[in-house]
């Protein structure tokens, strides 16, 4: 019987338009033993929005409170309010062998691979083939203002800046294909020696085996 694995943290980033959250909806779908990082926040929940599925709605002083004790991996305060990955459901995830999906930008990354979890971290960062084709997908969207595009197609240059501090980097030319990558680096990563924490007493058990021959 196989070792028990433990499980890892995937990180997935990339700026806007280049095809993260249609990987991480794709991959998701692939394996739903996979659980997604939930965010914590404090801004106030939108129509349907439902507390521990879409964000975990928090006050400003439980959020701080959370930052302070160390439960939180990452977070950040963006347009007035906070953000952030809680630690206690990731840990879970782990303990039971389940990875844990991180749709965030990179200074959420750099946090996370900064916290206690570092080591069980795997980062992934996607690029477009081209910076036209980067625009013509934001555009394609048909959701933004071009005021609203011109702002994310400013802010891509500084987040591509970042690309060499990933793991592994997915040039996204076809969605297909980018998926087949990201696939590869995830069963790969799993099968590590060291993410298999039972791997030893299995192969002393084979051992015995042997010895009982």
């Amino acid at each position: 019987m196989a070792a028990p694995r433990r499980g890892l943290l995937l990180i997935l980033s990339s700026p806007s338009g280049a095809g993260k959250s249609t990987l991480a909806r794709r991959l998701m779908d692939w394996d739903p033993t996979m659980r997604f990082s939930v965010s914590a926040t404090t801004r106030k929940p939108r129509p349907g929005e439902v507390d521990g599925q879409h964000y975990f709605f928090r006050t400003r002083e439980e959020f701080e409170s959370m930052v302070a004790a160390g439960e939180m991996l990452e977070h950040a305060e963006v347009f007035g309010n906070f953000y952030g990955s809680p630690r206690g459901p990731v840990e879970q995830a782990m303990r039971e062998g389940r990875d844990t999906l991180f749709d965030i930008d990179w200074q959420g990354g750099q946090q996370i691979r900064n916290s206690a979890l570092g080591r069980d971290v795997v980062s992934v960062f996607v690029l477009p083939p081209s910076i036209g084709e980067l625009e013509r997908r934001l555009r394609g969207r048909a959701q933004d203002s071009d005021e609203v595009i011109a702002g994310r197609m400013a802010k891509s240059q500084a987040e591509i800046s970042h690309w060499a501090e990933y793991d592994y980097v997915i040039v996204n030319e076809d969605i297909d294909r980018a998926f087949t990558q990201l696939v590869t680096i995830l069963e790969a990563e799993r099968m590590r020696r060291d993410r298999q924490p039972g791997l030893a007493e299995f192969v002393r058990g084979l051992n015995r085996e042997f010895d009982a021959r």
